[in-house]
């Protein structure tokens, strides 16, 4: 598995939404906005059963993930490969990216008896600009 480097990592931990790209049933991209989080065990995001992108990344796990700075087009970050879903954690997560995102202690839109999920991704690819 590829590591991010120091400054890629910094980067992830910064307030910039990211767009991640799973696949369909019939192959065609899906991609939708992202809170991003980066721990010791790598880049990951958090979303919800029943929506669109766990369905999809339990039958074909291959993503990708785009974070750009906000104020610097040209200062970004891609990381693709195959992700998993993880239910232990996904509650405190969420939480943790309300605090980052929103500077929320909670996160404030969850919907009465919603499942969150971790969706954790193995690196295979990265490439990007500006975090040298």
């Amino acid at each position: 598995m590829i590591q991010l480097t120091d400054a890629q990592r910094e980067f992830l931990t910064q307030p910039f939404a990211g767009v991640v790209t799973d696949l369909r049933p019939d192959g065609s991209p899906h991609s939708t906005i992202v809170w991003v989080d980066v721990d010791e065990a790598g880049v990951s995001f958090n979303t919800a059963y029943g929506r669109a992108k766990p369905t999809y990344i339990a039958r074909d796990g291959r993503v990708a993930l785009t974070v750009v700075d906000p104020q610097d087009p040209y200062r970004w970050l891609s990381v693709s490969g195959t992700a998993t879903l993880v239910d232990d954690g996904a509650d405190d997560q969420i939480d943790r990216l309300a605090k980052k995102y929103i500077g929320k202690d909670t996160y404030p839109f969850r919907v009465p008896g919603e499942r969150r999920v971790t969706v954790r991704i193995a690196l295979e690819k990265l490439d990007g600009r500006g975090l040298d």
